[in-house]
């Protein structure tokens, strides 16, 4: 029987994932990301003015100017915010797992480790597709949805980091 052994880990020798250089994603992106903002603020507005349209007897016109204004705060906000978003999310692959940061106000860094992926998967949206571009998903034990998904990676990188990371699954079968 082997000796038990549980020493305490000096956590300042432990690697430092903050050191590592993310790479971030592909600069065609932004306009995809602006691009699906836009189209849900004008599905918002057709929203919006079906309503004064459709129920203006009913609504007044210091409503539907506050209304107006609110919908173009509104629309600025979620075009700034998708945009810094864009800005923030950044990647890397080493050796033994992956890297993925996001997050605008708090920023969310998920490092999965090679040995819990079970499945790689590329997904293209429409406007995606368009630009080149696809979505590295990666999905670990036990989970339904992805666990990361890594958005705006240009086609031909998205389809190698998918073949290196069944290779690194296929290592450990």
């Amino acid at each position: 029987m082997e000796n038990f052994s549980n020493e305490t880990i000096d956590t300042k020798q432990l690697p430092r994932f903050e050191e590592v250089q993310l790479t971030a994603l592909h600069p065609k992106y932004s306009r995809v990301v602006v691009l699906n903002s836009s189209i849900f603020i004008l599905l918002l507005i057709i929203g919006l003015a079906s309503l004064l349209y459709f129920d203006s007897e009913n609504i007044s016109n210091r409503f539907a100017m506050i209304l107006g204004i609110a919908t173009v705060i509104i629309s600025m906000g979620i075009l700034f915010f998708s945009i810094l978003g864009f800005k923030k999310k950044a990647y890397a692959f080493r050796n033994h797992d992956v890297i993925y940061r996001s997050g605008i106000i708090a920023t969310n860094t998920m490092v999965v480790p090679y040995n819990r992926v079970q499945h790689v998967a590329l997904h293209e949206g429409f406007i995606s597709r368009f630009f080149g571009l696809a979505t590295v998903e990666i999905f670990t034990a036990g989970g339904s949805s992805s666990d990361v998904e890594i958005p705006g990676i240009a086609k031909e990188e998205a389809e190698n980091i998918k073949q290196l990371l069944m290779g690194k699954i296929q290592k450990q079968l």
